[in-house]
C-alpha cells in the first residue's frame, strides 16, 4: 500500500511539474535570426483603441523611436529590436529602464544590434507617454 501511495505521489508531482513548466517563449536569438517582411522583426497586433496617453505616446514614438525600432515597435532587421517582445515585459524591463535608455542610452545586452545612444530632445514626460503606448501594444500581444 505504501508503494502505491509513493508512486501516486510521484505521478502527481510529475504532472504538476509538467503543467507548470514554462511554455516556449520568444528569444532574442531566435527573433534576430528571423526577419519578417520588409525587415520587421515582430508581428505586432494592434489594440482596437489606445488610451489618450498612449495616443500621445504613439505620436512621440513615431517622431523619436520608429526610425530605429520600426512602426508599432516591431523592430527593424539590422537596426534595432522590437519592443513588443517578451524581453521587454514590465517585470524584466520596468518603466524606469525605458526612461534611462532614452536619457542615457544603453549598452547592448540582449540583441546583436549594438549600443543604443541617448535619444535627443525627449523629456521624462515624453518617455512616460511612449511607455504607455509600448505597454498597451505589449498587452494587446499577450505581454503583461
Amino acid at each position: 500500500m505504501k508503494s502505491i501511495i509513493a508512486i501516486s505521489a510521484i505521478l502527481v508531482a510529475g504532472g504538476v511539474g509538467y503543467a507548470m513548466w514554462p511554455a516556449a517563449t520568444q528569444s532574442a536569438a531566435s527573433d534576430a535570426a528571423i526577419s519578417m517582411e520588409n525587415g520587421v522583426l515582430a508581428n505586432v497586433l494592434l489594440p482596437e483603441t489606445l488610451s489618450q496617453n498612449a495616443q500621445i505616446g504613439q505620436l512621440a514614438f513615431e517622431a523619436k523611436c520608429a526610425a530605429c525600432h520600426g512602426l508599432n515597435a516591431a523592430g527593424q532587421d539590422g537596426v534595432a529590436p522590437p519592443l513588443v517582445h517578451i524581453i521587454y515585459e514590465p517585470s524584466h524591463h520596468g518603466d524606469e529602464a525605458f526612461q534611462r535608455a532614452a536619457a542615457m542610452g544603453v549598452r547592448g545586452h540582449h540583441w546583436p544590434f549594438g549600443d543604443m545612444p541617448p535619444v535627443e530632445g525627449v523629456t521624462r514626460g515624453d518617455v512616460t507617454m511612449i511607455i504607455a503606448y509600448i505597454r498597451e501594444l505589449q498587452r494587446a500581444n499577450g505581454i503583461n
